[in-house]
């Protein structure tokens, strides 16, 4: 990857929140190995214990995955400054109340403050929210961000691979996260335009 302002690889921030889908920013963390970019981690309280409920998984396992860990609270952080230059942010999964956080600037917690400076500095914000069904609310919310520039990417199934497993699922919908930061991989097949 092309160094980041300070001569140093660039960084990519990942949170994990308490939506459903856990496994969504795992991914993303392991995924982020083929290329070669610093990760910065934060998981917010309910992250860690969706975490814990949905994978089996210790929080500690799952923050070794990435180069850089922050506190959830602290506000003091590197990532929390827009000097701290990144490629991007992915929010995975993105819970609603996240997600109405960033959107209305409230930025109580490192996630939100960190998504904050994401969109000031115009880098790229991926949120890949994770409700069903959605209310007006959630939509407004959505589109607002949308407008302020972040790219949402809800887990949407993708059928024309012809998945054979839940992995196959979330490499796929973790490929379209990750080439919204202008991150490409060819570790998960891409239509080609070939029918069956």
């Amino acid at each position: 990857m092309t160094p980041n302002g300070d001569g140093e690889r660039e960084r990519v921030i990942v949170a994990i929140t308490g939506a459903t889908g856990a496994v969504l920013g795992i991914r993303v963390l392991q995924r982020l190995e083929e290329f070669d970019v610093e990760r910065h981690l934060v998981v917010s309280g309910w992250g860690a214990r969706t975490i814990a409920h949905e994978t089996g998984l210790d929080v500690d396992a799952v923050r070794a995955l990435a180069d850089v860990t922050h506190r959830v609270g602290d506000l003091g952080a590197s990532i929390a400054s827009g000097s701290f230059v990144t490629r991007g942010m992915i929010v995975a999964p993105c819970s609603m109340k996240t997600l109405a956080a960033i959107a209305t600037g409230l930025c109580g917690d490192l996630v939100a403050r960190a998504a904050d400076v994401t969109l000031k500095e115009r880098r790229r914000l991926v949120l890949m929210v994770r409700e069903t069904p959605l209310s007006e609310i959630h939509l407004e919310n959505m589109l607002r961000l949308a407008r302020m520039g972040a790219a949402i990417v809800p887990p949407m199934l993708g059928f024309y691979m012809r998945p054979t497993s839940v992995d196959e699922m979330v490499d796929h919908v973790v490929t379209r996260a990750l080439d919204q930061l202008g991150l490409h991989s060819t570790a998960t097949p891409r239509w080609g335009g070939e029918l069956a």
